[in-house]
């Protein structure tokens, strides 16, 4: 089992819809957070997150940072959009991170497909 996991409640994502994900973290040692960061290729737009663990964003913000205290049982929801209008088909990279003491201890990588 990995000590951070990242999955999408689908791989195919379309433009203005609902982006829903979860982040397990099996890490059995000490951390201060997670950093969800995510990155469009062969583009310069950007995703925005707008909640997590059911609480929305009020500033929407492309890296999401959630504090250990606000996961409970080690477990993260998160929703999230894209809004331009894709000209191609791209690639999306999400990579989260189990942060302590501002060092990436383990991270994990998941690509999804935005047309």
């Amino acid at each position: 089992m990995k000590d951070i996991e990242i999955k999408l409640e689908s791989l195919n994502i379309k433009q203005n819809s609902e982006i829903r994900g979860i982040i397990n973290v099996n890490y059995s040692g000490k951390y201060d957070s997670i950093v969800l960061n995510t990155q469009i290729l062969n583009s310069n737009e950007l995703m925005l997150f707008t909640s997590y663990n059911g609480k929305k964003i009020s500033q929407k913000t492309s890296r999401l940072f959630i504090s250990r205290d606000s996961m409970p049982q080690n477990k993260a929801e998160f929703t999230a959009t894209i809004s331009f209008e894709p000209k191609e088909l791209h690639d999306v990279k999400f990579r989260a991170s189990i942060i302590e003491q501002h060092k990436e201890i383990e991270s994990d990588i998941l690509f999804a497909r935005y047309s």
